[in-house]
């Protein structure tokens, strides 16, 4: 029986401004394929979303998909609009909790904000991710644009959105993480 692995993020995961066979869902989904033929990745990630979207729309990917891993990649919208840190870590501990009550594994995709945000803000923002793994003991993945986003030849000219280049990159930077939780019990 086919196991169902379920992205929930933002443009970065919906491959925004390339073409969706290039993105970094659907390497994975071609690297499942070789080495785990029983997993299929379905990709529920809207551009522009943010963590309030992704909570209003989790119940039914999770009542439609029956994952057995939510890989969550959302809050670069909410830090890019200046929400509050601690609304974005409400609304992703209530996704991981109601994710893992449906029996999924879930697996956190961690993000950045430009500096230009200022020191204090980008790095509460930041901390809620390793807070989140800590607290709720999940897996999470540092920074998933770390070796892209100061690489221009990587980004698209919006200097927000990593190209088709970059998406092996972050593939590799995931695929470890996945790899333990497909593996582990």
């Amino acid at each position: 029986m086919a196991k169902s692995i379920v992205v929930v993020g933002d443009s970065i995961s919906a491959a925004y401004g390339i073409d969706v066979r290039q993105g970094w869902v659907t390497l994975v989904q071609d690297k499942l394929q070789k080495q785990y033929k029983d997993y299929t990745v379905h990709n529920e990630s809207i551009t522009g979303d943010t963590s309030a979207g992704g909570l209003a729309r989790i119940d039914s990917i999770l009542d439609r998909r029956k994952p057995g891993i939510v890989i969550l990649e959302l809050g670069a919208n909410d830090g890019l609009r200046g929400l509050s840190p601690a609304i974005l870590k409400n609304n992703l501990t209530e996704i991981v909790k109601r994710a893992q009550h449906s029996g999924a594994k879930v697996l956190l995709l961690s993000m950045r904000i430009p500096p230009n945000y200022g020191k204090r803000y980008t790095e509460m923002f930041y901390n809620v991710y390793p807070q989140l793994s800590k607290e709720l003991k999940i897996p999470y993945v540092p920074f998933i644009l770390e070796d892209v986003a100061l690489a221009k030849e990587l980004m698209q000219q919006d200097g927000l959105h990593p190209n088709a280049k970059a998406q092996t990159v972050i593939v590799d930077k995931i695929w470890p993480y996945l790899v333990k939780l497909i593996e582990k019990p």
